[in-house]
């Protein structure tokens, strides 16, 4: 069967519910002390370090990925990706005055802000957006190349995740390779190259 192409209301929608899922994925990751792979990742190190808030530190970072995104995947990728990081630091920024949390346990924050995490991006690129960073690397080396996004995410993931040694301790080191897995996992699972075509 031919693909059918999302609405604009679906495209919105779906923006909208993958960036909420990051956003609570980034704060429950936050209140436990632990990091994830990619640009969310070292947003988290760079915010654990200077104490500057996460979401503003993710949007900055993603700034160079904005024109590749651009100059790779399209005008309206690029658009896409941008309002969603426009609404990733809103959130992020809100979500502590809207969702209080005392406390979270590190294993259940690691397993769930991971997979919840991945399962925004998987909503985002299902919709020809991303989060910026890796995520619009992977796209479009598994768009051009048929290398899978799942695989490029976990590849980097590593090395973030290992450079969290400065800012967390041995115990939540482990955890956050826990999360950066659980992330990657939903994305190597459901995401790969020929099975979704309704862009």
């Amino acid at each position: 069967m031919p693909a059918t192409r999302h609405t604009i209301v679906e495209d919105v929608h779906a923006l909208l519910i993958g960036t909420s899922f990051i956003a609570v994925g980034l704060t429950l990751l936050k209140t436990a002390g632990l990091v994830t792979g990619g640009i969310a990742g070292i947003a988290l190190i760079v915010s654990y370090l200077g104490g500057w808030p996460v979401g503003v530190v993710f949007f900055v970072l993603n700034l160079p990925f904005y024109v590749f995104a651009q100059r790779a995947l399209g005008w309206t990728f690029a658009f896409k990706t941008l309002a969603v990081n426009v609404a990733l630091t809103t959130l992020t920024l809100a979500l502590p005055h809207w969702l209080k949390l005392k406390g979270v346990d590190p294993i259940f924050a690691a397993v769930f802000g991971g997979t919840i995490i991945g399962m925004g991006i998987l909503a985002l690129a299902r919709h020809r957006a991303s989060v910026g960073g890796i995520g619009v690397l992977g796209l479009w080396l598994q768009e051009k190349r048929g290398i899978s996004a799942g695989k490029v995410q976990m590849g980097t993931d590593v090395l973030v995740v290992g450079a969290a040694f400065m800012v967390v301790s041995l115990d939540k080191l482990l955890l956050s390779v826990l999360s950066a897995v659980a992330l990657s996992i939903v994305i190597i699972a459901n995401h790969k190259p020929g099975r979704y075509a309704g862009y």
